[in-house]
């Protein structure tokens, strides 16, 4: 089962992140413009979108990115955005993309299912130098429902079953709080994604949803980076609308994501092309990143080792429960 002794490594492994990542940090000049022999065997780069958040502002915001891939490397670069997080997973599997940002559950999940043929080349940091972030689980203010213990016979929305905040870090953390997630919430549900899931609250479809946050930063505007930021930027949210009742632990930031049978020099023009992007291109960067922090820097398989734990026990427990 999900034991605390799996979550307090998660939570050490974390906070010790951010200063062995600092010391990796250099700055790295943006790989210069023209073809590259790797183009051979890699004659496009595709390059999966989570789903979460509704397909025209995905593509919206990524097109920039999309257009200087391809014009740094002179390789077609195309964005395919999934419905849901298992729509890149599968993807990945079936050797449909070549890359994706990736939340750390989603990471685990494909490099379990793919038996370790992904690997990741680098995370976000955020605006403190932080590589971490939290699960929040909100309310709407006018339903008087301000603390965890008050959702007891409420309806609880999940984000997607393959997303780190919005499902699996929540349910491991309630649980081993002694939370019986199946008796203590009247209805659980998937909402199709962070978004969709506060838009759910709002509309009084769920009492309350999971999502994630920077955790730093300015509450009322959503924090500094994470899908509440994002919400109220592009004005479908005002924080003044929300109780946030609950935060989780510190989470690993995702990774950006690779084919591992992918050429080495792909993988190190493509790690550098995103260590040098905050600098060079800071708007682009922004839109991706969905609201900016302090750049990249390079992580490795075993950074996520506490989570693709937490996949292999959580779907211990649905054998065991079926």
């Amino acid at each position: 089962m999900i034991t605390r002794r799996t979550l307090a490594g998660l939570v050490a492994g974390t906070a010790l992140l951010p200063a062995a990542l600092r010391a990796q940090q250099a700055p790295v000049a943006m790989p210069a413009t023209g073809e590259r022999p790797w183009a051979k065997e890699v004659p496009q780069i595709r390059i999966g979108l989570l789903g979460g958040e509704n397909e025209s502002d995905r593509l919206g915001r990524f097109d920039a990115y999309r257009k200087l891939i391809e014009d740094t490397f002179k390789v077609p670069t195309r964005l395919f955005p999934a419905a849901d997080y298992a729509g890149v997973m599968q993807a990945f599997s079936a050797g449909q993309i070549e890359a994706s940002s990736m939340g750390a559950s989603g990471y685990a999940g494909v490099w379990l299912d793919t038996n370790g043929a992904v690997e990741p080349l680098v995370v976000p940091l955020e605006s403190d130098g932080s590589s971490s972030y939290i699960s929040v689980m909100v309310t709407r203010k006018d339903s008087g429902i301000t603390s965890l213990e008050q959702m007891k016979g409420r309806s609880l929305a999940w984000a997607d079953p393959n997303s780190t905040s919005g499902y699996l870090i929540p349910r491991s953390e309630l649980r081993n709080d002694g939370i019986d997630i199946n008796s203590f919430f009247s209805r659980t549900g998937f909402a199709g994604g962070h978004e969709q899931g506060v838009v759910a609250v709002l509309q009084k479809q769920y009492d309350a949803c999971c999502t994630w946050a920077s955790g730093i930063g300015d509450q009322s505007k959503g924090f500094s980076r994470g899908n509440l930021q994002a919400m109220v930027e592009k004005g479908m949210l005002n924080m003044a609308d929300l109780n946030l009742i609950w935060k989780s632990r510190p989470i690993p930031n995702g990774p950006l994501v690779v084919r591992k049978a992918l050429p080495a020099a792909f993988r190190e023009d493509f790690t550098n092309f995103h260590l040098a992007l905050p600098d060079s291109h800071p708007k682009i960067y922004a839109d991706i990143e969905r609201g900016g922090g302090k750049g990249y820097v390079r992580v490795t398989h075993e950074m996520f080792a506490p989570i693709v734990q937490l996949r292999r026990d959580e779907a211990a427990e649905r054998r065991r429960r079926s």
